[in-house]
């Protein structure tokens, strides 16, 4: 990439990552380098040793109380999938919003489909796409065992959802609930043993700024599901059924060493830096976009109006050109990388209205630039401003 290019999709996967990243996967590649587990010599027990201090930088940074609640996972999919199909009720109801990646929608379908679960939807109506506690609570009373699942924030819009409060009238109800934090962690200070949810589920490769192929889930001390896969642990290797503790339990196979060590590089580098810290400038670069674009006429921003109340994305859309042409002007034209489409979540677009064609997201980081952000600006009026003939072009 030249210097020139602005990156703006960290929603999909954080870029460029702390050079910290690269150097740790170098590192482990020069004096580590064996099987995680599976072996008495020296290479093998720093490979161990390296994993697991990576175990307890995440446990610290997301507030858990022991390192054996943080499971890795190869991303947050596979976390929700472990959580969401060892909860769910036979029988019962599950209870979402219309908000949610196909992550957490694909799963609950599918139980739908084999006749295990009912699917009840809280929508999410408007540009600003929030959810009514009060509906929340209301779907949750309906009767039926229960499971709740909740995006912490839209991945579309970026909204925040008051994830604590709505675990805690899921407590109140008796029922455990699934967070999908693939948003939140590390774009916002998260404690997960505050939010009071029976699983967090996150990737490591967006906010945390680590590897792709990686992933975190949290689950509550006492939250027991069954395992996604079997297989070999490195721990009671005497025994040919599964371990029955965690973590060893959730993470059969021969685990993605450099890639958790690469994700304990990050987090590293995020407790130095400070999550409130990367909040707050999230809000700064969302706020200068949003105020920038707020009085241009024929663009459409979705999502709250207060950054303090969203993570570092926005959508929108150019009356009269479609977002995949919008996308590709400011790509071609501009040198700026953003996401067009339904973002993998399609009831959230239903409820924004911008179904089926979607939106151009634009998400920034840390080390994103004020000058940047105006470049976008300028370039979204730029393409506003000649909509009427761009439009006449396309018919």
């Amino acid at each position: 990439m030249t210097q020139t290019d602005i990156y703006f999709d960290n929603a999909a996967t954080s870029w460029p990552k702390p050079p910290v990243v690269l150097e740790a996967i170098q590192e482990f590649f020069a004096n580590a380098g064996g099987n995680t587990g599976r072996s008495g010599h020296r290479r093998s027990i720093e490979s161990s040793r390296r994993v697991s201090l990576a175990r307890e930088r995440l446990a610290e940074l997301l507030g858990a109380e022991t390192p054996d609640e943080v499971i890795f996972t190869k991303n947050a999919t596979e976390g929700l999938n472990l959580a969401i199909l060892g909860l769910a009720p036979e029988g019962g109801r599950i209870v979402t919003t219309s908000l949610e990646h196909n992550s957490v929608m694909r799963p609950l379908r599918y139980l739908e489909q084999v006749g295990r679960c009912s699917v009840d939807i809280v929508h999410a109506d408007g540009n600003s796409a929030e959810i009514d506690l009060e509906e929340w609570s209301s779907a949750l009373r309906r009767g039926g065992w229960c499971l709740a699942v909740a995006s912490h924030a839209s991945n579309v819009t970026g909204a925040l959802l008051p994830i604590q409060a709505m675990a805690q009238r899921a407590a109140a109800e008796g029922v455990p609930m699934v967070v999908d934090a693939s948003q939140s962690a590390g774009h916002i200070p998260l404690d997960v043993g505050q939010i009071g949810a029976s699983a967090v589920a996150m990737p490591g490769h967006k906010g945390l700024l680590g590897p792709s192929g990686t992933g975190v889930l949290y689950l509550a001390p006492h939250v027991d599901v069954p395992p996604l896969l079997r297989g070999g642990t490195g721990s009671q290797s005497e025994l040919e059924t599964q371990p029955d503790f965690a973590p060893d339990k959730y993470e059969a196979g021969t685990l993605n060493a450099m890639g958790i060590i690469g994700l304990g590089a990050a987090v590293g580098y995020l407790a130095e830096t400070g999550v409130d810290n990367v909040f707050a400038r999230l809000s700064e670069l969302t706020r200068r976009f949003r105020d920038g674009l707020a009085q241009t006429d024929g663009v459409v921003l979705y999502g709250p109006d207060d950054p303090a109340r969203s993570v570092g994305i926005v959508s929108v859309n150019v009356e009269g050109i479609p977002c995949a042409t919008v996308s590709r002007f400011l790509d071609d034209e501009y040198r700026i990388m953003t996401r067009a489409g339904l973002h993998c979540a399609p009831a959230a677009h239903r409820s924004l209205g911008t179904a089926p064609e979607g939106t151009v997201r634009l998400s920034w980081g840390f080390d994103t630039t004020d000058e940047q952000i105006d470049i976008a600006v300028e370039a979204l009026r730029s393409i506003a401003a000649r909509r009427v003939e761009t439009a006449g072009a396309l018919t």
